[in-house]
């Protein structure tokens, strides 16, 4: 038992993952980090999810779940941005934790941020062609239900759509991250000018007794969450969570930043307080242009509150920049995932095939295996489905980064290089840090624990049957105890 927990607590040689990560090029600036982070965390959430949960949990007062959701993001963006700084290796929190707390807290950091990437992608990807159908739909167009639907879903076979904006993204990242890069800084550009088209469009048609009571009375839905009071503001934190995950993309593509030391902490940072502002100014607009309970199952409430507030073309140039600007947040997950994936595959914990970079020096294997997985989950599982479970492995991850800043401080000027940034109110934000995204973990629901305990359990076995033996790690531990011997 003491001879496994030594092992289970074997941590990784920083300059190793240097010199590993050292054939990615450093080509992504503040500008293409930015908008990255922008486009990832200001994507399908925007456009669909204020006014669900303002319907079912929050009322007015979403706008208060969004801002008290982006205060446990920034506190956790600041542990991500010192880490960043002081290590910009790929794969973002799995790298981090194998280095300050060993490969086994590693490997469940990395698996549970996996879980993130997979379903963030078909998420989106199920988002993005669910706001397409409704932008064709007026114009006559309309697919059958066999390809519009997930499975089993409304008489659905496959959500087609969803499957061709996956294949597409996977085929712009094959060919470099400086083309997708150009492309994601256009896109984003355009998806914020769409958001704020709505909303001064929409202040024009605020109606002052929506507002009223900003946080409705306490009670239970039929499904037993928590609609109105504290209590529902706080249902509607873990709902739109998932909102403010973006931020772990821009960490993962550290390896292939231009001066890491300041580059990460302004893109993490700084996108994340332009998302904020935009999140919170969209939900008091909706709500106070139709009454919360209007937006009850409305997948796309901003064109809806467009057209009925009497502005049909505005809706469809809104909606339709909209679809377009959603490849931005599925070219910030599969980007981030492929590297998350190849760096499982670098250090031996999953095929190392998976490790393998082509010629351009991209980690297009990876990328593969993430877009097949991306195509199934988006083309055969229900958009509320994937929603509900994107939030538990992120806020694993989110927590296991909030306590390295202990482990990284001590570290930090001797084999860890001192950072550029360093999180503030040290040592006690990080402990907020992990008890507000503990608080937000726990007000998930059942459904999502329960997957993200199979998850975690799946991860336990991967690690024990193929990974503890197979790692480089490990192997070069042997080595070296062979060495002595």
């Amino acid at each position: 038992m003491k001879n496994l927990m030594k092992r289970l607590l074997l941590k990784e040689d920083p300059n190793v993952y240097q010199d590993k990560d050292s054939h990615l090029e450093r080509v992504l600036t503040v500008k293409d980090f930015l908008a990255l982070g922008v486009g990832t965390i200001v994507s399908t959430s925007i456009f669909t999810l204020p006014g669900v949960v303002a319907a079912s949990h929050a009322g007015p007062a979403v706008a208060l779940s969004f801002l008290a959701a982006a205060i446990v993001a920034g506190l956790v963006a600041f542990a991500y941005a010192e880490m960043s700084s002081a290590m910009p290796f790929a794969g973002s929190a799995y790298s981090w934790i194998n280095v300050v707390f060993g490969e086994f807290f590693g490997w469940i950091a990395g698996w549970a941020l996996l879980a993130e990437y997979f379903i963030a992608v078909a998420f989106v990807a199920s988002g993005l062609s669910a706001n397409f159908r409704g932008l064709i739909e007026p114009l006559g167009v309309k697919l059958p239900n066999y390809l519009a639907n997930a499975l089993g879903t409304n008489g659905g076979f496959i959500d087609i759509i969803a499957v061709i904006v996956v294949v597409l993204v996977a085929l712009l990242l094959s060919h470099g991250v400086s083309e997708a890069a150009r492309v994601e800084n256009i896109l984003v550009v355009l998806k914020v000018l769409a958001i704020l088209v709505f909303i001064f469009v929409g202040m024009t048609a605020l109606h002052k007794a929506n507002y009223t009571p900003f946080i409705p009375e306490y009670h239970k839905n039929a499904d037993g969450s928590a609609f109105g009071g504290w209590q529902g503001i706080y249902a509607g934190v873990s709902s739109i969570f998932l909102s403010y995950i973006g931020f772990d993309s821009i960490a993962a593509n550290s390896a292939e930043a231009k001066n890491p030391q300041k580059t990460m902490p302004r893109g993490i940072l700084g996108s994340l307080l332009i998302a904020v502002v935009l999140f919170v100014a969209v939900s008091l607009v909706l709500v106070g242009m139709f009454h919360y309970s209007s937006y009850a199952n409305n997948a796309e409430p901003v064109g809806w509150a467009l057209r009925q507030g009497g502005h049909p073309i505005v809706a469809t140039v809104v909606q339709a920049v909209a679809v377009v600007g959603m490849f931005t947040a599925l070219i910030g997950m599969m980007l981030a995932g492929s590297r998350l994936l190849y760096s499982f595959g670098r250090d031996g914990m999953l095929p190392k095939w998976l490790g393998v970079l082509n010629d351009k020096k991209l980690p297009n294997r990876s990328l593969l295996v993430l877009g097949i997985v991306g195509v199934v989950l988006g083309a055969l599982f229900p958009f509320a489905f994937l929603a509900q479970l994107i939030s538990a492995g992120t806020l694993i991850a989110f927590m296991f980064v909030s306590l390295g800043i202990y482990a990284l401080r001590s570290r930090e000027g001797k084999d860890i290089p001192e950072p550029a940034f360093k999180m503030p109110f040290y040592p006690v934000l990080p402990a907020v840090a992990f008890l507000a995204a503990l608080g937000v973990f726990w007000g998930l629901d059942y459904d999502a624990k329960l997957y993200s305990l199979a998850w975690f359990v799946l991860g336990l076995i991967i690690y024990f049957a193929y990974g503890i033996r197979h790692s480089y790690l490990s192997k070069r531990a042997e080595g070296s105890k062979n060495d002595q011997q």
